[in-house]
């Protein structure tokens, strides 16, 4: 009997695994994803606020300065 409650403790020791795996990936993917659109959302609105930014440079590139 001994061996058969050592397979069963290392297979429950396994799916257990899996699932505290689970539980700690899956919050910090949707930190991730959320945090990524907030810092996405900011720059974008800080580009719009903030005249002479970078977009004004490309415009000047193919023009000849007199």
């Amino acid at each position: 009997m001994k061996p058969f409650a050592l397979i069963i403790m290392l297979i429950s020791t396994l799916f257990l695994q899996a699932c505290v795996h689970k539980i700690v990936t899956v919050p910090a993917k949707v930190a991730y994803k959320t945090t990524k659109g907030v810092v996405k959302g900011t720059v974008a609105v800080g580009k719009a606020i903030i005249p002479g930014g970078d977009d004004d440079e490309g415009d000047d590139k193919g023009k000849k300065k007199k």
